[in-house]
């Protein structure tokens, strides 16, 4: 009883400092200033040290959002509960003189789960589906007078979902994510410093579904071949629209409601091989998202299809607990390539990174530490864009507990 109470206030703190956590911000990202922002491509669990790669795993000692399918596999009788946080330092550079770095911390992921039955697993969870942070400085004319234009975002997409994944067959298993996606994207302009700004404010709420199926079968010996495949239905988001104009101290002096500004989030299309023999994985994704058919609300950029693949290697340590031979120490390498949704100034935006983890065990087993780093580099210096250099930290912290014991008596 002590341990559920403890179980239940350590949650509890959790979901405290997320929500404290999530509204800061840093990160000046020239590339979140379009459409609906930078959309989240990483996965903060223990996929993220093998490149966010896990669609074809099924696995019992973590929650995977990346196929909802996966929670067939939950252990009967177990609560989990993670926590992930990321680090993030930026070097940005341009063709001329451009050369800042800017950093931030942020909660990414808040997410339990648990065994409904013999063949049903579910999990719920928190955390963002794209980020609009930046501050643009330009130049305009005002009555042929150059003025200093300062434009800042801020914002994004978040994400509450509801995930279910239930055994069909002894192989087969087959999911659903829920998704509630919903939050603001501000943008606010002051010309030549005056004391009056124009802020466009936006707010968004919809309504969008995750489909997977996994198989996993053995290949001989303790080999086994895990196969996975994901469906992103199609999404009409649409943006409540506000104009407000307000003085240094943010007070209103006028408002009106403008048009929705409409977006269409579009299919996605994921696949994933994992073969491993509990000690050796191999995983491997590829994801599409057909984004070329949807017509963007601005002439500064254009929309293509996005693509996403990744693969990593995992090595896991056996350790004795009692008499069972269970999991210890995880260690990981991966790498991912991103072709993004967006076409800035006739260049597709395109990520490169490769990532390390461990995973760390504590002594009595019911916590799971998990650290990961990965250092890529984005974008472009040609056409007048900006090269992003980062290094990311994630600190995944991972909860197991049995609470569903049932006592039996003689």
């Amino acid at each position: 009883m002590k341990r559920i109470q403890y179980t239940t206030g350590l949650c509890g703190l959790m979901l405290l400092l997320g929500g404290k956590a999530m509204a800061q911000h840093g990160i000046n990202s020239l590339y979140s200033a379009y459409a609906i922002g930078d959309q989240e491509e990483h996965d903060y669990t223990r996929n993220f040290g093998v490149g966010s790669t896990g669609i074809g795993r099924r696995s019992d000692n973590y929650l995977n959002e990346l196929n909802p399918a996966s929670y067939a596999a939950l252990p009967r009788q177990h609560f989990m509960f993670d926590v992930s946080l990321r680090a993030q330092s930026v070097n940005y550079k341009d063709a001329t003189t451009l050369n800042r770095q800017a950093g931030d911390v942020n909660v990414k992921r808040l997410a339990m789960g648990f065994k409904v039955n013999s063949r049903w697993g579910m999990s719920a969870g928190f955390g963002q589906f794209s980020n609009v942070d930046y501050k643009l400085v330009s130049t305009k004319f005002v009555d042929t007078s150059p003025q200093t234009t300062t434009t800042e975002g801020t914002g994004g997409i978040y994400k509450a979902y509801i995930s279910n994944g239930v055994r069909i067959t002894k192989n087969f298993a087959v999911g659903v994510s829920t998704n509630f996606l919903f939050g603001p994207n501000n943008t606010t302009e002051n010309v030549g410093g005056d004391t009056v700004s124009t802020k466009i404010q936006r707010y968004a709420f919809n309504t969008n579904f995750n489909a997977g199926v996994q198989y996993a079968g053995r290949l001989g010996g303790d080999w086994v071949l895990g196969l996975g495949a994901t469906y992103r239905f199609k999404t009409k988001l649409s943006y409540e629209k506000k104009l407000i104009v307000m003085n240094s101290s943010e007070t209103t002096l006028f408002q009106d409601d403008l048009a929705k500004e409409k977006y269409t989030l579009p299919e996605q299309y994921g696949a994933g091989i994992h073969l491993g023999n509990g000690t050796i994985s191999w995983l491997a994704d590829y994801r599409k998202q057909m984004w070329a058919d949807t017509k963007p609300a601005s002439t500064n950029y254009l929309f293509a299809n996005s693509e996403r693949m990744s693969t990593g290697l995992e090595y896991t340590f056996r350790r004795m607990y009692g008499s069972q031979q269970i999991e210890g120490v995880v260690i990981q390498a991966g790498a991912s390539y991103y072709k993004s949704y967006l076409v800035v100034n006739n260049n597709q935006i395109k990520d490169i990174a490769g990532t390390v983890g461990v995973s760390l065990p504590s002594k009595s087993n019911y916590l799971r530490y998990y650290i990961g780093i990965e250092v890529g580099q984005r974008g472009t210096t040609s056409g007048g864009l900006v090269k992003e250099t980062y290094i990311n930290g994630v600190f995944h912290f991972s909860l197991r507990d049995i609470w569903f014991l049932r006592r039996t008596y003689e």
